[in-house]
């Protein structure tokens, strides 16, 4: 078995945090302000026995967070996947929601929301995921809030090359069904998708405006804005291939 290095390996992969690294079997990322609620999630997960996630393993001495290195492959760009990773992803995703539902953490919503469950936040292993990482956007609300958002980001693109609508819309179906998707939320999923496109769009925004604190580029945050805003258009030009393939 290969010797771990106690070496700082930068992991560069995150659009948001920035200093965050490997060191031996352990992951160290900057405190912040979602420190506290993150520690409290990941020990609720563990508790509750889902293993699709690091377990927060506490403060190092230079005060970073530090969790368990979860072993595998994140991918560092947006591509087309294939069928069996989508629904891997949307059984993970309803795991995860599970674990949470009825907690003090959840409180008065359904369950805890991860807010950021695209392919770039999710570990695989012999090509399927996993587990999901980085959970500093996580916060109660409505499984519709992370569903709608791996829609789009798991089987919709407006990127020349993408798989036609048709094939985008079916992967749609087939996140819905691994998730367990139905009734009044499975109608209003594409609503769902065209609000996390949206919300997207408005976050970079407020980057942008300086009222948020992320390490980009002036241009990678145009670029973003942009490009989620052509998903929306491309989400809303094609609504009913999408509502038609979900009922």
């Amino acid at each position: 078995m290969p010797e771990i290095s106690d070496e700082a390996v930068p992991l560069t992969g995150g659009r948001i945090t920035h200093g965050v690294v490997r060191i031996g079997d352990t992951v160290r990322r900057p405190a912040s302000a979602a420190s506290p609620f993150v520690a409290s999630l990941l020990g609720l997960l563990e508790s509750r026995g889902f293993t699709g996630a690091p377990r927060y393993l506490g403060r190092d001495q230079e005060g970073r967070d530090t969790f368990s290195y979860v072993p595998g492959w994140v991918p560092a760009k947006f591509r087309p996947l294939t069928d069996a990773q989508v629904a891997a992803a949307g059984v993970l995703a309803r795991a995860m929601h599970e674990a949470t539902r009825g907690s003090d953490l959840a409180g008065q919503h359904q369950v805890v929301c991860h807010h950021d469950l695209g392919p770039n936040n999710a570990v695989f292993q012999d090509k399927i995921p996993v587990a999901f990482i980085d959970f500093d956007m996580a916060a109660p609300g409505s499984p519709l809030e992370d569903v709608g958002y791996m829609s789009w980001l798991w089987c919709v693109s407006s990127k020349a090359g993408a798989p036609s609508v048709d094939a985008q819309a079916t992967q749609v179906r087939v996140l819905a069904d691994a998730y367990g998707l139905a009734g009044t939320e499975r109608a209003v999923l594409v609503d769902a998708m065209l609000e996390r496109q949206a919300c997207n769009a408005r976050f970079w925004a407020e980057v942008q405006a300086g009222s948020k604190a992320v390490e980009a580029t002036a241009q990678q945050i145009s670029y973003r804005i942009a490009w989620s805003w052509r998903e929306h258009e491309h989400t809303a030009e094609y609504r009913k291939v999408f509502e038609d393939v979900l009922k």
